[in-house]
């Protein structure tokens, strides 16, 4: 499916969060057009093999917004993303199209006390209070920049050119990747049934080392998973004990096999038992 054959995209944005929600815009068919400093984007030098895994298929132009006109794409793109600091855009005052979507990808918000605040993804999810649970530990994942921010950014932008579908009208959006992190965990601000219940509270729902110094991941929350966990296992005297803080003796049996025969013997038998893969395993999987 090619849904947005028809939409012109015009990137202003550097480092990961703008140039992949584009990445998935350019996948859904959108023209995107990818204007850089003449610097460029410092992915491009600190990173080269993502930069290019984050930008392949879009075009690239150079402009220097201190001595040159505004790129000729700006005034006709059907969406603009930026993600400069709040104010930095409307002082350009490049002039779009009426029925322009522009989407201003921040770190705060548009307002607000940190509006102007310097800030990485580490950052977000700490003030939006998604790293409580798990910290000093770091997230593997960028959530903040990628989820709240790449594809909060998406799927704004989506809305906006359906309500333009209808309407005619353009859009101002501005999205927060704090606050976009915050609604990811938002729904326990009261309190969980188990506390720290998906992350690391409770023994049917952890990553286990094996044998051989891999893992493995048991996310076997419903009971009807656990008990075919310790049918398998041979364990009945674990069936009552899914929702303690740990397991000493299951941890102690994972250990007594490798990843691959802990696999064999448990994997697509409804025990939401799986590996933890590398990268490179990953990648030929989803290749």
């Amino acid at each position: 499916m090619q849904p947005l054959a028809d939409v012109t995209v015009a990137d202003l944005t550097r480092y990961l969060p703008g140039p992949f929600a584009t990445r998935e815009l350019l996948r859904l068919g959108a023209r995107v057009v990818k204007i850089e400093p003449p610097e460029g984007d410092p992915v491009a030098t600190t990173n080269p093999v993502a930069y290019h895994a984050l930008n392949d298929g879009k075009e690239i132009v150079t402009w220097d917004a201190r001595a040159e006109p505004p790129p000729e794409v700006l005034a006709t793109a059907d969406v603009v993303l930026e993600g400069f600091r709040p104010g930095v855009w409307e002082r350009l005052g490049v002039e779009l199209s009426e029925t322009a979507i522009v989407c201003s990808i921040t770190g705060f918000g548009a307002d607000g006390p940190h509006a102007l605040d310097a800030g990485h993804d580490l950052n977000y999810l700490g003030y939006a209070g998604a790293l409580a649970d798990t910290a000093p530990a770091l997230p593997p994942v960028q959530v903040a920049d990628l989820g709240a921010g790449a594809q909060g950014a998406v799927i704004e932008v989506l809305a906006a050119l359906l309500e333009r579908a209808r309407t005619g009208r353009g859009a101002r959006l501005v999205v927060s990747m704090t606050h976009g992190s915050h609604r990811f965990v938002a729904h326990r601000v009261h309190g969980e049934p188990v506390p720290r219940l998906l992350t690391g509270g409770i023994a049917c729902y952890r990553i286990y080392e094996t044998a051989d110094g891999r893992y493995v991941t048991v996310a076997a929350l419903e009971p009807k998973f656990w008990r075919n966990l310790c049918d398998l296992l041979d364990r009945p005297d674990l069936l009552d004990r899914a929702f303690e803080p740990q397991l000493p003796e299951l941890a102690e049996l994972f250990r007594t096999r490798t990843q691959r025969e802990w696999l064999a013997l448990l994997e697509g038998k409804d025990t939401c038992v799986g590996p933890v893969l590398t990268l490179a395993e990953a990648a030929d999987v989803f290749a």
